[in-house]
């Protein structure tokens, strides 16, 4: 398993050609409540920095960009019930989607954590 990060904030978790999918913590944090997650269809296909998915929080509402090209596997659909799920385990049960890579390429333009880590401190 390795985790990269994207400018946007999304985090991937790489098993194989399987990407679980999320935002970050900052992001999270950024958001501020969430109330909302409006997610894939599973099969739909995205390409990298595609809008695959929305959350709404009491503050803002946010696109969720695709970190790389691929097939939608699978959605998280605890989040229907509670989005809040991503303010509380953003690395964890507040996964929004699964997908299949089409391009293993693609991940090398992605942060590893401590480039993620010096990134976000850049911007405080």
């Amino acid at each position: 398993m390795t985790v990269y990060f994207s400018e946007d904030h999304e985090w991937i978790n790489v098993e194989g050609n399987t990407g679980t999918v999320g935002i970050t913590d900052y992001a999270q944090n950024a958001l501020g409540d969430i109330v909302f997650v409006e997610l894939p269809g599973s099969g739909e296909e995205f390409a990298k920095g595609d809008e695959v998915a929305v959350v709404e929080s009491v503050k803002a509402a946010s696109e969720i960009y695709s970190p790389v090209s691929g097939e939608i596997t699978a959605v998280n659909e605890e989040l229907e019930d509670n989005a809040s799920l991503v303010n509380t385990s953003p690395d964890g049960d507040g996964w929004f989607f699964k997908i299949n890579i089409a391009d293993e390429s693609e991940l090398e333009e992605l942060m590893n954590a401590s480039d993620y880590k010096a990134f976000i401190a850049g911007l405080e």
